[in-house]
């Protein structure tokens, strides 16, 4: 993931990269594990480059409009219990992140990976 620079505030840009640092040392199955994490010289469009692990090329947003694998029970359209059960495994680790004072300031559907465990 490259963390590019706002161009009006540099501070603020790079405290959004340390910031999103924190969860290096974080474990819950339903957060994505930090594995590396480089600074770029102020000279470059990037801040740095947060390596993740690799948990699936599949997003909630992929789900919901239907360009996946077939999600949670077999089928594209997603019923109450699908949902249920994304927004369970949403929330369980929303909880865990604000347990630990970390707020995650870009949550969306493109942003929710699934596994093919369907976490």
């Amino acid at each position: 993931k490259q963390m590019k620079k706002c161009s009006k505030n540099r501070l603020a840009s790079r405290q959004s990269f340390w910031a999103e640092l924190n969860v290096v040392c974080l474990h819950h199955q339903n957060v994505v594990r930090v594995i590396a994490a480089s600074t770029c010289p102020s000279s470059q469009e990037s801040v740095g480059t947060i390596v993740m692990e690799y948990v699936g090329s599949s997003t909630l947003h992929h789900i919901i409009y239907g360009r996946c694998a077939k999600p949670r029970g077999g089928s594209h359209d997603l019923n109450l219990v699908q949902c249920l059960g994304y927004s369970c495994d949403i929330v369980s680790g929303l909880v865990f992140l604000h347990s630990q004072q970390i707020v995650h300031l870009d949550l969306k559907p493109a942003n929710i990976f699934i596994t093919e465990q369907n976490v």
